[in-house]
């Protein structure tokens, strides 16, 4: 009978008995899977620029779902709420809010035909994300930072709600999670997921600076921080300008009727809410012959020219917000 020396025998397992013991798996708890699925959520609006909708795509409307449950379910909002990084988790309780989150996708360009719609798309993550850093050269920026300071004590500035990203200007201030910040810079424009987009110089008043997306600021503004006004308004002409790139998108109008019939006349702050592509003085000329019209002339009261946006949605949006003040005829 042959004999085996100790080496002999620890070289010869193949059965691997005799190996070191493996690591046993991290115990994984029901908080890291709740965080891991939320973060799912944040990756898509990463990606998209916006949140998940009730689309035909099975994965979008199952992440669309998940968010709708959080929403729903205070425990897991007060649990997720420091993942929370673009303010996801927000109940719409007014139509402002409704407007700043675009749910609906109230800012979204119209249906294309040519657009797929039912095709899978491989997604990956970003290959760059920003990062604040210190800013070298923080002294050319620190009077700009003192001047801003010196004009809101005074009142010559004002802090005011920031309202949407085609506010992020060139030479604009803005006050993110209690800081100050200056756009040194906004790059080329480019679009990501049908959204226009650029990448921002940013400097803030603590000293250090970013090249953040457009997107990303608008996202953390609109969560947690106010526009500066500038110290002679005037200079604002610039960001309400139309500019060749913007695309109108139509009107929304407001008019109140003329009819001299009782069932109408005694209502009182009774106004018409509607759409057109076309002028409305057009949309309107033959108002006496239209039941849309109450069969009666009319008389504008507003006309809000649109750009960049789907101005159907954004009318539908105010007839949901006014729904139950709806006149029922």
């Amino acid at each position: 009978m042959a004999k085996f020396s100790l080496d002999d025998i620890l070289d010869n397992d193949p059965l691997g008995l005799l190996g070191e013991l493996k690591a046993k798996n991290p115990i994984v708890t029901a908080d890291d899977r709740l965080i891991a699925s939320f973060e799912e959520i944040n990756n898509f609006f990463e990606l998209k620029g916006r949140e998940p909708i009730k689309s035909d795509d099975m994965n979008e409307r199952k992440l669309y779902s998940r968010l709708m449950g959080f929403r729903e379910d205070d425990t897991k909002s007060v649990s997720l709420k420091s993942y929370d990084r673009f303010n996801l988790l927000k109940k719409v309780s007014s139509i402002e809010d409704i407007l700043n989150s675009d749910i609906l996708g109230v800012f979204e360009e119209e249906e294309d035909i040519f657009r797929l719609k039912h095709i899978s798309k491989v997604t990956t993550m970003p290959s760059y994300v920003a990062s604040r850093k210190s800013c070298k050269d923080f002294e050319k920026f620190e009077v700009l930072f003192r001047n801003c300071q010196a004009d809101l004590k005074a009142g010559r500035r004002k802090l005011i709600k920031y309202q949407n990203e085609w506010q992020i200007k060139k030479g604009y201030f803005f006050v993110l999670k209690g800081v100050l910040l200056y756009v040194v810079k906004v790059g080329e424009i480019f679009e990501s997921s049908g959204k226009k987009n650029a990448r921002l110089h940013v400097v803030f008043e603590n000293g250090t600076e970013s090249d953040m997306l457009l997107r990303s600021l608008s996202a953390e503004l609109y969560k947690d921080g106010k526009r500066v006004t500038e110290y002679d308004e005037k200079a604002l002409d610039g960001l309400y300008k139309v500019e060749d790139e913007d695309k109108k998108s139509g009107f929304i109008y407001i008019l109140t009727s003329k009819s001299s019939d009782d069932r109408i006349v005694t209502k009182k702050n009774l106004y018409k809410i509607g759409f057109s592509k076309d002028e409305v003085k057009e949309r309107i000329k033959n108002a006496k012959n239209e039941p849309t019209y109450l069969m009666a002339e009319v008389q504008v009261v507003a006309i809000y020219k649109c750009f960049n946006m789907n101005s159907r949605k954004l009318e539908q949006l105010l007839h949901k917000f006014f729904g139950e003040a709806c006149l029922d005829i």
